[in-house]
């Protein structure tokens, strides 16, 4: 695992909504007294979501803080696990699955699409709207390729289909997540080919 550090440019503080606080509180009381530094994941998580999908330094003291535990533990928390984006990223955080099925299915043209529009992984697009990054398997292999945007899945893509999800997204439309091709689910493409059949019922209520 490569060495994660802070990003040397950083905010003076941090602080939590009131909103997230409330959130952050209720949290925390979940565990058992003496327990709480278990809420450690969480409330990372959480000012990550409300710092533009990146982990400031403040944000780390202020967990720490919160939850009683010493700074370098959460530090070690914060740099250990990839989920944390320890620098700024673009306002929609593309994390691009490279793993095998995926990769057999068209990563590989995905990535191009990043290349172009965007830049070299880790880098923010000029316009602040984009940044991307090739992760492991995310679980969505039955609908590959796939890449997760912030907090959604978007799944069964081609060149050509992400392209426009980009450019959706850039010009602040909407967007479906999930399928891109209406595919439900995991079913098969064009739709489900098994228990199609109704069976036909008997007067007694038996199947004939």
């Amino acid at each position: 695992m490569s060495v994660r550090r802070l990003d040397p440019n950083q905010p003076e503080s941090f602080a939590f909504t009131p909103e997230n606080l409330e959130w952050a509180k209720k949290t925390i009381a979940k565990y058992p007294d003496g327990r709480q530094a278990s809420a450690v994941i969480p409330l990372l998580w959480q000012a990550q979501k409300q710092h533009d999908y990146w982990l400031p330094e403040p944000a780390i003291r202020v967990v720490a803080e919160m939850l009683d535990m010493s700074y370098i533990r959460v530090l070690e928390v914060a740099t250990f696990y990839t989920m944390f984006n320890l620098s700024p990223v673009g306002k929609h955080f593309i994390q691009l699955c490279g793993t095998t099925p995926c990769w057999l299915r068209g990563a590989d043209d995905l990535k191009e699409v990043c290349r172009k529009r965007i830049g070299e992984q880790s880098t923010v697009s000029t316009d602040g709207n984009f940044s991307w990054l090739e992760v492991e398997c995310l679980g969505a292999c039955a609908n590959a390729p796939m890449v997760q945007i912030n907090d959604d899945y978007y799944e069964d893509l081609s060149a050509e289909n992400f392209e426009k999800l980009l450019d959706d997204l850039a010009a602040g439309q909407d967007v479906s997540i999930g399928s891109q091709t209406g595919r439900k689910s995991s079913e098969p493409a064009g739709g489900a080919t098994t228990l199609q059949d109704v069976p036909h019922m008997s007067a007694e209520g038996e199947g004939a």
